[in-house]
């Protein structure tokens, strides 16, 4: 008690050590109430939190009626490349997807009841995206160009030499062309697009840019390296070719076939 009350008057009646007190207590007493304010902001991150995700979700929303809106207006003034104005183009959204698989499939919210059916050709803005394999009333499974089942006729721009792109598993941005002759002259930069030999997709849609070339393992044509201009890993929004079907074509085609078999 005597060691108490001889350093409450210490510190009460000399200046110099009353100062060190009232540094040494506002030291303390800063650090415990810093330490409570931490405690107090952790508890209530949650509410935070909660309140900046609902802030992200109405401002998503938002940004994605603009985009539409933005998009309503321009879509007629900037078509993509190789599609015609009378194509018939049926808007879907991408709302399922994998690319980490050998067999990557899409889920467009686009079927049968709006006017999609297997082997119609998928496209967006940058390029080429796929082919419709399944369709239900309302959903459609989409073959990207990132499947290894993916067989796609194309050519490439400059110089119109046809080949064959295939997928092979791996990076979802690089995809490879073949089939194109050793003497054809082939350079980085160049754009691979569609052909138009198949019913599927007309010609002259780009597809992607040539990025690496070699020799085929048969040394009789080139290997082209091609860098995809779809990015598989943002793709949402996607447009379905609904009307380039020609059926004509299909049913002479199929009786050549037929023709061929007797023999």
């Amino acid at each position: 008690m005597l060691e108490a009350v001889s350093l409450v008057v210490m510190f009460r009646f000399n200046s110099y050590q009353g100062s060190v007190f009232l540094t040494s207590a506002n030291a303390v007493s800063g650090a415990y109430y810093s330490a409570v304010s931490g405690i107090t902001s952790y508890l209530n991150l949650k509410s935070v939190n909660r309140q900046l995700s609902s802030d992200n979700v109405r401002l998503q929303q938002r940004i994605n009626q603009l985009e539409n809106e933005l998009n309503a207006l321009i879509a007629d003034s900037l078509p993509l490349a190789g599609l015609e104005a009378s194509n018939n183009l049926i808007d879907a959204e991408v709302v399922n997807s994998t690319l980490h698989r050998n067999a990557n499939l899409l889920t467009i919210n686009r079927g049968t009841a709006d006017g999609v059916h297997p082997e119609m050709g998928v496209v967006c803005s940058a390029g080429v995206v796929g082919i419709v394999a399944l369709a239900s009333d309302h959903y459609s499974i989409v073959m990207p160009l990132i499947n290894v089942n993916s067989h796609i006729s194309c050519r490439l721009k400059d110089s119109e030499y046809f080949g064959t792109m295939q997928w092979e598993h791996g990076d979802a941005m690089i995809s490879y062309v073949t089939d194109i002759p050793r003497h054809a002259n082939v350079e980085c930069g160049e754009t691979v697009e569609t052909n138009g030999f198949s019913d599927i997709f007309p010609a002259g849609l780009p597809i992607g840019e040539v990025v690496d070339f070699t020799s085929s393992s048969d040394g009789l044509d080139h290997l082209l390296r091609v860098k995809l201009y779809v990015d598989f890993s943002t793709l949402r929004d996607v447009s379905v070719i609904a009307d380039y079907v020609n059926e004509e074509r299909k049913l002479l085609e199929k009786e050549a076939e037929s023709l061929s078999n007797e023999k």
